[in-house]
């Protein structure tokens, strides 16, 4: 099982952003937690966590109202 961040603009349109993929759900929430402000500075508004093919869940990376 692979962990991997996918990255979207506000408008949802795809955002490249670094390609890691973590060994757990927390190696890669950890790793967001150190570098979602680069990743906002690059655009990306909404950060989605996958395993393999399956969405865990997505977030926005944007402050509240913003």
């Amino acid at each position: 099982m692979a962990w991997t961040w996918q990255f979207e603009d506000a408008e949802g349109r795809p955002v490249d952003g670094p390609n890691e993929a973590f060994s757990s759900q927390s190696d890669a929430e950890s790793w967001l937690g150190q570098t979602w402000r680069d990743l906002v500075t690059k655009g990306a508004a909404t950060a989605i966590l996958a395993e393999d093919d399956r969405t865990e869940y997505k977030m926005s990376l944007l402050p509240a109202g913003g």
